[in-house]
């Protein structure tokens, strides 16, 4: 079947499913393969549970009039995808970094959506299957979309602005993540980067944080709107503690003006998340008065820089992921926090491959350097390298048996670890 005939089709029934589990009604069902799954095997499952048609891959699949057989089904979804958000015509703000993609992606989407109907990745659902979903999540009402971009690999990033076709761009920044996928930290930046080289060929515009160099350097040769240090939107911290409220001046001419912003997140580190959601705000003609409520009413979730008080304690909860850069971010921030009583809950930071050793001492180091006392750590590497200097857990369920027996009360936790780590286990003991 040709991509314009499968778009009417599309144009009728405007939903895709990709789990039989939890098919969508009268959706297009895309038979993907993963690891330990094949989707062909539950086509007609989800005719059955719902789906008014299966993309299928494989050919012991019979013909029916409710399938389509195709060479590769995630190759189709994609080819969809980006037929659709041509068709579309609206502009996508693509969004990479290390660290607070989806952070920056939530601001950002709430700042345009007090003007514009937007459309933003659901979660984190940014990588080369997410990111077609995303784009066909969108209708004729869409005003802007907003794509997550991740990846692990080089040449990733690049092959998903092939599918979305970005006209913005932000690298939140960049740092030590996924080296095993890397090989190096060079690999990272240079995978970053291809959101910038597509943009460059495209005639985009990139809006970078002029106070990092790395992406400065990266966005040479395309129109930049900046922000952060030396730029018409600077910002500073006026408190964090533990709730972050910051000061942001813009800049013009002669003149300047100052907003203040009281916010849900915890973190200095989300200064700059929060300096580019205005940046973009403002580019987009969005009022300073509406940024402002759109960032203070914005409120964290899914294990991401929320502040959690329990009737035992106050939980800063940063558990979706962790590598290097995020870590050390976290700690110095936690360091700095205005109250007493402080315990770091740290997992290993996971995918770094041969780098990881040395990167889990460099976060002990940093930890000895600040002098603080109260430390747990959960995770092999962790435990290899700290057994007779931290309390130290293999596992997360043997830290579970320890707050049954030995419980934490009266303090502020800091709990930071990759997302296989599973930290989340331990919040109802707390």
């Amino acid at each position: 079947m040709k991509i314009k005939e499968l778009y009417e089709i599309f144009l009728k029934y405007p939903r895709i499913s990709t789990d039989s589990r939890n098919i969508i009604k009268d959706s297009i069902y895309f038979a993907l393969k993963g690891e330990k799954f094949d989707g062909n095997d539950f086509a007609l499952d989800a005719l059955n549970n719902g789906a008014v048609l299966a993309i299928v891959d494989n050919d012991r699949i019979e013909n029916s009039e409710k399938i389509i057989h195709t060479k590769n089904s995630l190759l189709l979804l994609q080819e969809l995808a980006s037929f659709h958000r041509q068709k579309l015509g609206i502009p996508i703000i693509a969004i990479t970094g290390t660290n607070g993609k989806t952070t920056t992606k939530e601001l950002i989407a709430s700042v345009l959506s007090r003007k514009y109907n937007i459309y933003a990745t659901q979660g984190n659902f940014n990588n080369h299957i997410g990111v077609p979903l995303t784009l066909l999540g969108m209708d004729s009402n869409t005003e802007i979309g907003i794509t997550e971009m991740g990846a692990n690999h080089p040449k990733e990033i690049a092959s998903l602005c092939e599918i979305a076709k970005p006209n913005y761009g932000i690298i939140t920044n960049i740092g030590m993540a996924h080296l095993e996928g890397f090989g190096s930290f060079e690999g990272v930046v240079s995978t970053k980067g291809e959101l910038f080289d597509y943009l460059i060929k495209n005639n985009g515009v990139a809006f970078v944080n002029s106070g990092d160099m790395i992406i400065h350097g990266l966005a040479y040769g395309l129109e930049v709107i900046n922000y952060g240090e030396n730029s018409k939107i600077e910002g500073e911290i006026l408190e964090n503690n533990p709730f972050l409220k910051i000061r942001y001046t813009v800049y013009k001419a002669y003149d300047f003006k100052e907003y203040t912003i009281p916010t849900s997140l915890t973190g200095t580190y989300n200064l700059n998340n929060i300096l580019a959601a205005v940046s973009v705000g403002r580019y987009f003609k969005i009022r300073h008065n509406s940024i402002i409520k759109a960032i203070e009413n914005y409120t964290p979730s899914n294990n991401r820089s929320q502040v959690i008080k329990t009737d035992k304690n106050m939980l800063l909860l940063d558990a979706y992921n962790a590598n290097p850069t995020s870590m050390k971010s976290a700690i110095d921030s936690f360091y700095n926090l205005d109250v007493n009583n402080k315990i770091l809950i740290l997992g290993d930071m996971l995918e770094l491959g041969k780098f990881s050793i040395k990167e889990h001492e460099n976060i002990t180091k940093l930890i000895e350097d600040y002098k603080l006392k109260n430390v747990i750590f959960v995770g092999q590497n962790f435990s290899k390298i700290n057994k007779d200097k931290f309390e130290s857990y293999n596992i997360v369920d043997e830290l579970v048996l320890r707050l049954q027996t030995k419980p934490i009360n009266d303090k502020t936790i800091l709990i930071k670890g990759s997302r296989g780590i599973r930290l989340e286990k331990i919040l109802k003991y707390l």
